[in-house]
């Protein structure tokens, strides 16, 4: 059974702090910036992060209990460059989030500050490989290419006085530093004027694809198929996704359940593009005839159930402020069934009228609703749409933390049965136009007051089987150790620093794993050291282990809990 139930936003960022949150200084910005609806630091509470123009700060702001604060964080934001993408990723699987900042400004580079330890980051771009100054940068987007548990990045370029900015793809060698393979991969060295890219696994190989939407219709959309052997080739003809069209995003999800990735492509002329996966390896344009089209200055989009009825709505920001224009300066899309959508009356975004480039979801107060942050030009603030819909239908939403896989479990598939009906989820890091959606993945359930079972598909090829799990709660699924518990907001986290480390790492936040045992294990599994807890810290002499990748195994009566470390 699902509940009916009326779509509602209210418009709340200067009530939940969000002032001066504009990007750019003036209102002629070319191309805007990017936002980040991502928990970065980790306490439960989905924060937000806001790039800049040039000569203005990258903005953070915190979360504390549905009201942000903007904070500094120590580090960040030694040069003012102009930056695009914004976004939290663990590039060295410690557990802590690292932040990566594109730039396209010919003067400007981009970045990567590594977190050491309690929200301190080290600018550590040059020692990492991915310095490239004058790279015209637009969107990031991470994935595991080579399945080797650590995040990879592809980097699209967008510069039209240029026969050099080409796409990039950074190959993480888990030691802290990137190389770029993009020739040694097969990607096209041509100016193909891309905006952005996601991952996906279109084909359900196990093996992550990439789909890159380019501007100007002489430059068709890419869909590289990732031939499992760290090489990729262009399929996009064969599959009927080469779009030849103003692309400016692409995003993913399964709108009609069937467990096939489809792909959401906005464009800034004659329509939006709506790729239906047929299973086959195929793709059908369905925008046309699904209700999707849009045909306005379209920038973002995002898949989200707004009212927890099981499917996907779609939410589409563009860059119009003149509302006699005849133009949609945005649009929610709500699922009907059947494939097909429909913008219902009296939702509450008639204000979202405004220049709006990249959006992002999360969950502002924590109630299993997804919010939509949506980053404007001057005059305008950030739009914070706090979803106030009624409706007396259930949620779950599920956390992913790794250990075969990359610890923040990109590339998963999350499936989920209520009733016999299935969900699909795809999780990933950068999406849509130069945005980051929440780590959390949310599924509405209908009136259910049960789950039949989740399953996680690992990029690794580990598949965790969870019954029972708790509805209308947070969980957090640990790979190979699918033990279900709700996850309690501001909880002490387990911290290893410094991570990597050559010598020795120190580790605090264990009280809950006291008169219980350290086990270090290599990434086979073959435990090669057992140590008892005494204290909430301790220390951990790395002497006696080759260089490599560990994984640190806490087991007490209260639980248990693996960490990855690396040894230098």
């Amino acid at each position: 059974m699902v509940s009916e139930a009326q779509v509602f936003f209210s418009e709340k960022s200067q009530e939940v702090g969000l002032s001066n949150s504009s990007w750019g200084q003036d209102q002629n910005e070319t191309y805007g910036g990017g936002i980040s609806f991502f928990d970065f630091d980790n306490d439960g509470w989905d924060d937000l992060t806001v790039s800049s123009a040039e000569g203005l700060p990258v903005r953070f702001y915190k979360n504390n209990n549905g009201i942000f604060e903007l904070i500094n964080l120590p580090g960040i934001n030694d040069e003012l460059f102009q930056t695009k993408s914004v976004q939290w990723v663990d590039i060295d699987n410690d557990g802590d989030y690292d932040f990566f900042a594109t730039s396209n400004q010919p003067t400007g580079d981009n970045r990567l500050y590594e977190n050491v330890g309690d929200l301190t980051f080290v600018n550590t771009t040059v020692a990492a490989g991915l310095s490239n100054p004058g790279h015209q940068s637009f969107g990031a987007s991470w994935g595991d290419y080579n399945n080797d548990s650590f995040l990879d990045v592809f980097v699209a370029s967008r510069f039209f006085d240029s026969d050099t900015q080409f796409n990039i793809l950074y190959k993480n060698n888990g030691d802290g530093t990137f190389t770029d393979v993009s020739v040694e991969a097969q990607l096209i060295q041509e100016n193909d004027l891309s905006f952005c890219s996601a991952w996906i696994d279109y084909d359900k190989d196990g093996w992550q694809d990439i789909y890159v939407s380019n501007d100007k219709i002489q430059n068709k959309n890419i869909l590289y198929h990732n031939n499992q052997d760290g090489t990729f080739t262009n399929v996009a003809e064969a599959a009927n996704a080469d779009l030849a069209i103003d692309a400016m995003s692409t995003t993913i999800g399964d709108y009609n359940r069937d467990g096939w990735l489809d792909i959401y492509v906005t464009n800034s002329q004659q329509g939006n593009a709506f790729l239906r996966n047929n299973g086959d390896g195929t793709f059908t344009n369905v925008a046309p005839n699904n209700g999707t089209l849009f045909q306005s200055f379209a920038w973002s989009s995002v898949f989200l159930d707004a009212d927890l009825d099981t499917d996907l709505d779609l939410y589409v920001s563009a860059s119009i402020n003149n509302p006699d224009s005849g133009q949609l300066s945005a649009a929610y899309y709500n699922n009907i069934g059947n494939g097909l959508y429909t913008i219902p009356d009296d939702i509450g975004f008639d204000e979202d009228i405004s220049i709006s480039y990249s959006n992002a979801i999360g969950d502002v107060d924590n109630d299993g609703k997804y919010e939509i942050a949506v980053l404007n030009c001057l005059p305008d603030n950030v739009f914070l749409w706090q979803n106030e819909t009624v409706t007396a239908n259930n949620w779950i939403k599920i956390k992913l933390e790794g250990t075969e896989s990359n610890r923040q479990g990109i590339g998963s598939f999350i499936e989920i049965s209520v009733n016999s009906e299935k969900q699909y989820n795809y999780t990933l890091c950068g999406e849509g136009y130069l945005g980051q959606n929440s780590s959390y993945e949310f599924f509405g359930i209908g009136e259910a007051t049960e789950v039949d079972f989740i399953n996680i598909y690992w990029l690794s090829g580990i598949v965790d089987v969870i019954t029972n799990p708790q509805i209308n709660s947070t969980l957090t699924v640990i790979e190979g150790d699918p033990q279900l518990g709700l996850e309690e907001i501001d909880q002490e986290k387990i911290v290893l620093y410094p991570n990597p480390s050559h010598s020795e790492i120190q580790i605090s936040g264990i009280q809950n794993y006291i008169n219980g045992t350290l086990q270090i294990a290599d990434l086979s599994g073959k435990v090669l050291q057992i140590k008892p807890i005494e204290n909430s810290t301790m220390k951990l002499d790395l002497s006696q282990l080759a260089v490599g990748v560990y994984v640190a195994r806490f087991n007490s009566e209260n639980g248990s809990r693996h960490i990855k470390f690396i040894k230098r």
